[in-house]
């Protein structure tokens, strides 16, 4: 793939907090990439770099092979939707969509005629001649996300977009956001703190914690094969287990041996994610099956949540609802190969404490 955007040993200061590190990432053309972290790792703060809004202290951006430090926010050819639209008031939705053709002198006729088209795209035909403050959340970040799209940027930066939603309007936008970005191609770098959301919209995820990026990986290895504790779980991890490590077998505290793929050496953390330990009434012959007892059963919707202790070995398991197990049954617990995941023991190491 062709390199579309690149960050550049890229740190920003303020007085005595470094809010982004020594930052190098690229996101290729065409691509949808999650910067995802906690509160204040310094997400939002590198894509204000990015549209200009803040300058760097140190390194630089590169968009297309031109270096952008010194350019303006508005010639910079990059569009930002924030958390909430932030639309002018006093304009209708049409005129709001247009207003980037505007300032570049496009005609009325031309940009009234494109606002519509892009309107009818995001659901919102008909609404051209209403007013910011007769939209729900959900109408006005359409609203947003139309006026980014008309001009055809090169890059489309999104803070947030969703975070001020309720839960069905984000998937709707998701499903929303997604198609339009299959339609036109655009290059698309989203902020968010939520890991399901970044799961769902994300190519690839840039994972930062501390002002640091710490894993740059597609959703499916983030998830499944972290880089460390931390990112185990920062990505929903609950089952750590401390083992000796010799090759692909793992011994762990209790003498449990099991098996996995990645070899190792060594003190290493164990982790398997929750909904890939698969749970059986009966042994089978399969490796690592470890006979294990029911101790608690939460209902919880879409899934429920086990919790399986084989002596002092305790196994989070997350199962479908229509799997329901039995306080104090016995099970039988397989872990596949191909999900036992784990990563050294290191000074800052804190799973199981």
């Amino acid at each position: 793939m062709m390199e579309h955007l690149l960050l550049q040993n890229l740190t920003k200061r303020f007085q005595d907090v470094t809010a982004v590190q020594d930052l190098w990432l690229s996101v290729n053309a065409g691509e949808i990439l999650a910067l995802l972290g906690p509160s204040g790792c310094g997400k939002s703060t590198t894509l204000q770099m990015i549209a200009g809004m803040l300058r760097p202290d140190t390194g630089s951006i590169v968009l297309d092979g031109k270096t952008l430090n010194a350019v303006p926010p508005e010639n910079r050819d990059i569009a930002l939707v924030l958390q909430r639209g932030l639309l002018f008031p006093h304009l209708t939705v049409g005129e709001n969509v247009a207003f980037g053709l505007k300032m570049r002198g496009v005609n009325r006729v031309d940009r009234e005629s494109k606002a519509k088209l892009i309107l009818s795209q995001v659901q919102l035909e008909g609404f051209a001649n209403r007013k910011p403050a007769e939209l729900s959340g959900g109408q006005a970040q359409r609203v947003a996300l139309a006026r980014s799209l008309i001009i055809q940027p090169k890059l489309l930066l999104l803070d947030e977009p969703l975070s001020a939603l309720d839960a069905n309007l984000r998937e709707e936008m998701q499903e929303l956001i997604l198609r339009l970005q299959a339609d036109t191609g655009i290059t698309m770098l989203v902020v968010t703190h939520d890991q399901s959301e970044a799961v769902v919209m994300a190519q690839r995820i840039a994972l930062m914690f501390d002002g640091r990026l710490r894993q740059v990986a597609p959703p499916e290895q983030l998830y499944g094969q972290p880089v460390d504790e931390r990112t185990a779980r920062f990505m929903g991890g609950v089952n750590f287990f401390l083992a000796e490590a010799r090759g692909t077998q793992w011994t762990l505290e209790n003498r449990q041996i099991l098996t996995s793929q990645q070899p190792a050496e060594g003190r290493v953390w164990v982790t398997i994610r929750p909904e890939q330990i698969q749970i059986f009434p009966a042994p089978i012959d399969a490796v690592n099956c470890i006979q294990a007892i029911v101790t608690t059963n939460r209902f919880m919707g879409t899934q429920r949540r086990l919790t399986l202790t084989a002596g002092d070995l305790t196994l989070q398991v997350w199962t479908t609802p229509g799997q329901d197990w039995h306080i104090d049954q016995t099970v039988w617990a397989v872990l596949p190969l191909d999900a036992v995941w784990c990563f050294p023991v290191t000074e800052t190491s804190t799973a199981g404490q």
